[in-house]
């Protein structure tokens, strides 16, 4: 075997880059494969594009006559592009998406009279087998029918010969399966609240719109590099493996100088995004060796989670041509950085204003501290729910480790910001005197501009940070499809300022206030209430994580933990009272992600003692028996005075004796350890049993293999080592 780790070296070392050129600038080629206005005023009918802009932009549904229109015109543009195919594309709760072709071409019954044909029916809705997909007990498998209906906010785009329709997923009877439907709830939820709360500063305001800007972490590993460890290809870690000599320590990697090899796949990759309508903008090394980024401008949070669903597929099959292996694991290297997908998230109104920038008036700058303060409120009030909604077997590894932020939800906000919430807080309560008001709005609320001029976030330990006009939810994971962690985040904020405006109201009707005076009043209660969740400090030391506990703040390590928060009661209540996720919905998600849990942990246990066994043991063994026959020798030749001479390698052929035993006695004790937790029938005990009784032996069995990895010759072994997956370029 350590022949294949070898080809597999040459290969990589004499890979050049692939031959790639542009097709045009980039401004030319932006979304020419989207069925974007721009092709649907060529396409469709004034009355078609009509219904198509009043659902995106007003929610309004599409009749089947219109649908018929549309399918037309799509399926004529798409045909013109050489398309053969459509496909309703959507997110399953497997983490990644989901298709099924269908070629355009059809026959009568007889054979005969061939055509290209797609009609509204097919546009509007398909029929997968939905018990085949994650369902959380909502569906029988004997009970297979679910349906994909078309979303029609976001465009459908052309990728290779194939039409895609995005969609979103439903049972037979009528539950979400996907993680669309609960993000387009949250999101009309968070229009409908903020737009309200907006109403107070300008009455011009019909629409709120959530954005993202996603933050997208991956390494880059040599395919053949990549393929010759069977704990990469299966579960897209290393399992095991010394840490090279030379990893990030010198941080020689990050904004360094992109590779050739990969600035050539970075160039090609932003050419099919082009096409595809996602506005990538930024590269760069990250800290790791092999470890880069890419960003993209801030797009509206729907269009966002999908462009950055499919520019994860996009990635992957770029990539072939390149002989690369994405991966897209957050812990994928023990000892070096991991590869988080920073969340940038903000509100626009349709007026053109960011909700979360301060202006340079004191009344947008009250408008800018309300959305501000509540946005504190919510993540205090509903911090365990956060946690939960970036919890997964794969981000375990990597919060609290090597750049990313700990598993302790908090929000930083400056030293600067902390300065003018205490000022707020010493409002009067009531009335504000005439004096109090102007000091007030004069030098707080409209020195704002100038506080934030040089106080933008430097505290990379926060997993929730004020960045000068956005939030950035750093906590998730590289691996996440984003709808999980954005359905929480705009569910809760959008109560908070539902709860806000009922709060003001109340103060202006029962007290008879003056608007900024409620404003200011409720303001100054919620900033004494969400003290707790702020912290400037560093989220890595261990007086932080005592800190939080005597706050009150949760502190979940692990997913079987941290994902009760999804069916605690204020869970439940919130996305019940939102209308995002019906009781069934939620627990069936739950079940799910735990179910998830479960089977990775396994996946990884079996692989790990595979290769421990098969691949680690027989190299040791291999070695200690040329040891041996070393030894035999020198005692043929120096008779008693062997020990002494041989002393060196007979402490070796012992020490590997004892790694090559802790390995068998660790596996065995593993694999029993697994045996039992697959009895249990509870999901929630079952995902503890595999997180608390089987996760553990995977570190001692790790530590022995890697003991090998120093002890046994180089050009025995078998597996592929960090330095040659980290630094081969």
């Amino acid at each position: 075997m350590s022949t294949l780790r070898f080809q597999a070296l040459q290969e990589a070392s004499n890979r050049k880059p692939v031959h790639f050129e542009e097709i045009d600038r980039k401004s030319n080629i932006f979304g020419s494969n989207v069925f974007n206005e721009k092709a649907m005023k060529q396409f469709l009918t004034s009355d078609a594009l009509k219904g198509v802009r009043d659902a995106v932009q007003h929610g309004t549904k599409i009749d089947r006559k219109l649908a018929d229109y549309i399918a037309m015109g799509m399926k004529e543009w798409a045909l013109s592009k050489g398309v053969t195919h459509y496909t309703h594309w959507f997110q399953p709760l497997t983490g990644t998406t989901a298709e099924k072709h269908d070629a355009f071409f059809e026959t009568s019954y007889d054979g005969s009279d061939p055509v290209e044909k797609f009609g509204g029916a097919q546009l509007v809705q398909q029929e997968p087998d939905a018990s085949s997909f994650p369902n959380g007990g909502i569906r029988n498998t004997f009970e297979a029918r679910g349906y994909t209906a078309w979303d029609p906010t976001s465009p459908a785009f052309i990728y290779g010969t194939t039409l895609c329709i995005p969609t979103v997923f439903i049972a037979y009877t009528g539950e979400a399966l996907d993680n669309k439907i609960p993000l387009l709830r949250a999101l009309s939820v968070m229009d409908e609240a903020a737009t309200e709360v907006c109403k107070y500063f300008d009455k011009n305001v019909k629409k709120v719109t959530a954005t993202l800007g996603w933050e997208q972490e991956y390494f880059l590993i040599d395919k053949a590099l990549a393929n010759s460890r069977p704990d990469l290809m299966m579960t897209g870690r290393t399992l095991l493996g010394h840490t090279s000599a030379k990893g990030q320590q010198l941080d020689d990697h990050y904004f360094g100088s992109i590779p050739t090899r990969a600035l050539t796949y970075m160039r090609d990759l932003e050419q099919e995004c082009m096409l595809l309508g996602i506005p990538v903008k930024t590269r760069h090394n990250e800290v790791a060796p092999n470890q880069f980024e890419l960003a993209p401008i801030f797009e509206e949070t729907n269009l966002a989670v999908d462009h950055n669903s499919l520019l994860m597929d996009v990635m992957q099959r770029v990539a072939e041509r390149h002989d690369f292996k994405v991966l897209f694991h957050e812990k994928p290297f023990k000892g070096v950085n991991g590869s988080g997908k920073h969340n940038n998230w903000s509100l626009a109104t349709d007026t053109g204003v960011n909700l979360l920038s301060p202006s340079k008036t004191p009344m947008s700058n009250l408008q800018f501290l309300t959305f501000f303060i509540n946005t504190i409120k919510a993540v205090n009030d509903y911090e365990t729910l956060l946690r939960a909604s970036i919890a997964t077997a794969s981000n375990d590894h990597r919060l609290g480790a090597n750049e990313a932020p700990p598993a302790i939800i908090s929000v930083f906000i400056g030293a600067q910001l902390s300065k003018v919430l205490i000022e707020l807080e010493s409002v009067t309560t009531g009335k504000l005197s005439p004096e109090e008001k102007t000091d007030l709005k004069l030098n707080v609320v409209g020195k704002i501009p100038d506080v934030l001029l040089d106080n933008t976030d430097r505290n990379r330990t926060s997993p929730f940070a004020f960045t000068g006009n956005k939030f950035e939810f750093r906590a998730v994971g590289s691996n996440a499809n984003c709808s999980n962690a954005m359905t929480t985040l705009n569910a809760i904020v959008a109560k908070q300022l539902r709860d806000f405006k009922t709060e003001v109201d109340s103060l202006i009707e029962s007290k008879d206030m003056k608007k900024d005076d409620a404003i200011f009043n409720v303001l100054r209660e919620y900033i004494k209430q969400s003290k707790k969740i702020l912290f400037e400090g560093d989220g890595y030391s261990e007086a932080w994580e005592k800190e939080a506990a005597k706050r009150g703040l949760s502190n979940f390590k692990t997913t079987p933990e941290a994902i009760k928060a999804k069916v605690s009661k204020q869970a439940l209540e919130l996305f019940d009272e939102l209308g995002i996720l019906n009781h069934v919905e939620a627990e069936a998600r739950y079940e799910i992600e735990l179910e998830e849990y479960t089977k990775k942990i396994q996946i990884e246990g079996r692989v790990l003692g595979d290769i421990a066994r098969n691949h680690v043991i027989p190299t040791a063994i291999r070695y200690q028996n040329t040891l041996i026959e070393n030894v035999k020798g020198l005692k043929e030749i120096f008779g008693k005075e062997f020990e002494t001479i041989a002393k060196e390698q007979i402490v070796l052929i012992k020490e590997i004796s004892g790694h090559i035993e802790g390995i068998n006695s660790k596996v065995l004790a593993m694999t029993s350890e697994r045996r039992t937790a697959n009895q249990l029938t509870d999901a929630q005990k079952m995902a503890e049993a595999y997180c608390n009784n089987v996760k553990p032996y995977f570190e001692d069995i790790r530590n022995h293999c890697d003991k090998l990895e120093l002890l046994v010759d180089d050009e025995s072994w078998t597996l592929t080592k960090y330095r040659e997956l980290l630094f081969t370029k």
